[in-house]
């Protein structure tokens, strides 16, 4: 594999990785074209396009082979693997995504089709933007408060925004999307100690990493891939 792509140990049976700045894919991957929306596809065909993936913000198979993926640049990538019944899912969830809770969702398709238990899945968060990174409006913070998140764990009021060319960030409130999924994945019932999280911010390290925060929304994308061996 390319050394440009950050490798994660899901355990045997599973191959996972996000790709870093300029990285070459080493075989033909899944990708969904996304909408920030909550639409859960499966996928059995490996050289599925993205063009029949339109509106699509999460995959799953149980298909060896077949290489899934989700593209971001700040939004935060989950990938799951049930290693019981051998079934995966690659979810984007950039804040919309994550107040709709779309990785529960995914789980419970993954119930439904595979008959995972959630308390044996294995889950990766993946690159996304860091909570003091990720600034929003009151509005952004009333959607999360309004979906029952436990804004005490996931929200910082940082006093009034104070902008500097170090950390343009500074100030204002904060969300930590790394924690808002990781509670909903224990809030699906994945164990904590089955729940891995990279901690690293795209925003403040574009150099590896794309930003669209940082460096606008036509910046490319991390490809977030899992497959079954």
């Amino acid at each position: 594999m390319s050394d440009r792509l950050l490798k994660y140990d899901m355990g045997a049976g599973v191959e996972a990785f996000s790709t870093e700045r300029d990285a070459e894919l080493p075989y033909y991957v899944v990708q969904p074209h996304q909408v920030h929306g909550c639409v859960i596809r499966e996928v059995i065909d490996p050289m599925t396009t993205r063009d029949e993936l339109e509106g699509v913000d999460a995959l799953i198979t149980n298909v060896p082979g077949v290489a899934i993926s989700v593209r971001t640049a700040d939004c935060i990538p989950v990938l799951l693997y049930d290693p019981v019944h051998k079934a995966i899912a690659a979810v984007h969830a950039g804040w919309r995504g994550t107040v709709q809770r779309i990785s529960n969702k995914t789980i419970k398709v993954m119930q439904q089709l595979y008959g995972t238990d959630a308390h044996k899945l294995r889950a990766v968060i993946g690159p996304g933007i860091g909570p003091e990174s990720f600034q929003v409006g009151q509005e952004v913070a009333d959607a999360f408060a309004q979906a029952g998140f436990p804004m005490e764990q996931i929200l910082q009021d940082c006093g009034p925004k104070r902008p500097t060319e170090q950390n343009p960030m500074q100030g204002g409130l904060h969300i930590d999307l790394w924690k808002a999924n990781r509670w909903l994945l224990e809030q699906a019932g994945v164990k904590n100690s089955n729940i891995q999280v990279a901690g690293i911010c795209t925003y403040r390290n574009n150099d590896r990493f794309y930003s669209a925060r940082r460096e606008g929304t036509k910046c490319g994308r991390i490809i977030n891939c899992i497959k079954l061996l």
